[in-house]
């Protein structure tokens, strides 16, 4: 695929996002994780973090129709299913309805109660919302020592504490999720508070704006806008985004340019409309189009990250192109990324 294709992109208008391959790997137990091209590879089986994520973007949907709202009750039963009395979550189950693994507190954890906080916040279904703000409290006293999956707790409970801003524990641990993550170096050339970056790190700046805008903390807010607009600087070419790969960068070490995965896009995306929201300042609705564009062509080998005939999204950018299976890690990052398109924000892909 040549750069052209990249420029002839950022002329469309972005699409609206499409649930169908969503509904095609989704069946009566919960979400498949893997697919081969389109088709959900079924041996494979379940996964906790991907539930969790589908019950973000169906939860976003203002007016869903009702097989997106049946997306919902499917993910909110698969979430509460797979925790236990003591708010943990099991992350893996087989496809013979096993779970292979013991209840925990690892990203899985997180991401539940990022969905399930979402849901409280926002469905559009009265008995969902009260499900889902059942299940995020009892998880909500919990804390994970690995700061990405308080990262991912704490987008959780910034949503609840949207729609519910006497919530204690959700105060505590969007606060807790803060200090998890910590305060960036004052290195102008690694803005960060670690000397690597590993997976979907846009979340963690976002998680520390919105918990200074919860407890009215100016320095805290600032900090974590410091650490987006570094990472956002970091991995722009140009006016291109080129994410970091899946394997992340240690600082001081040569940076790889591939693989690079849907998923640092659409934390991107997700956390330039956190900053725009939070400051006002439209400039940062130029990474949510660019986040946009690097699924419509716009990235470093001009190719479409997602495919026109399935709504699926391609599982990371190669040299050679894009990885054509379209799992549900992927197709939830398009589908988020897109949902954003459509906001305040409402854009083509063209640049200004």
């Amino acid at each position: 695929m040549t750069a052209s294709l990249g420029v002839a992109s950022r002329r469309r208008q972005a699409p609206p996002p499409s649930f169908v391959h969503l509904a095609r790997l989704t069946d009566d137990t919960g979400l498949l994780e893997h697919a081969r091209h389109a088709v959900a590879r079924r041996a494979h089986g379940y996964c906790t973090d991907d539930v969790a994520r589908g019950l973000v973007v169906v939860s976003r949907e203002p007016d869903p129709a009702p097989a997106v709202l049946r997306l919902a009750e499917v993910y909110l039963s698969f979430l509460t299913h797979a925790q236990d009395d003591s708010g943990a979550f099991h992350n893996r189950l087989s496809y013979d309805r096993r779970w292979t693994d013991e209840p925990g507190l690892g990203d899985w954890w997180g991401r539940a109660l990022w969905g399930l906080g979402t849901a409280a916040a926002r469905s559009s279904a009265p008995w969902i919302r009260q499900e889902a703000l059942l299940a995020f409290t009892l998880g909500a006293g919990r804390r994970s020592p690995a700061p990405h999956a308080m990262a991912f707790a704490g987008l959780g409970a910034a949503e609840v504490l949207r729609r519910h801003p006497d919530h204690a524990g959700a105060a505590a641990l969007l606060a807790d999720a803060a200090v998890a993550v910590g305060w960036p170096e004052s290195d102008p050339l690694w803005s960060w508070p670690r000397r690597n970056l590993a997976y979907a790190s846009a979340a963690l700046a976002e998680v520390v704006i919105l918990a200074g805008e919860a407890q009215q903390d100016v320095a805290l807010r600032a900090a974590g806008l410091r650490m987006l607009s570094w990472l956002r600087d970091l991995q722009l070419v140009g006016d291109r985004l080129s994410v970091l790969p899946a394997a992340g960068w240690q600082h001081g070490t040569p940076r790889q340019r591939y693989d690079q995965q849907p998923i640092e896009v659409a934390a991107l995306a997700d956390a330039c409309a956190t900053a725009a929201a939070a400051t006002g300042d439209v400039s940062w609705h130029d990474g949510i189009r660019q986040s946009v564009g690097w699924f419509l062509g716009d990235n470093d080998t001009g190719a479409v990250m997602w495919d026109h005939s399935t709504g699926g999204g391609y599982d990371g950018l190669t040299p050679h192109g894009p990885n054509l299976n379209q799992g549900a890690e992927s197709t939830l990052a398009l589908i988020a990324t897109l949902q954003h398109g459509r906001g305040p924000a409402g854009f083509s892909s063209a640049r200004r």
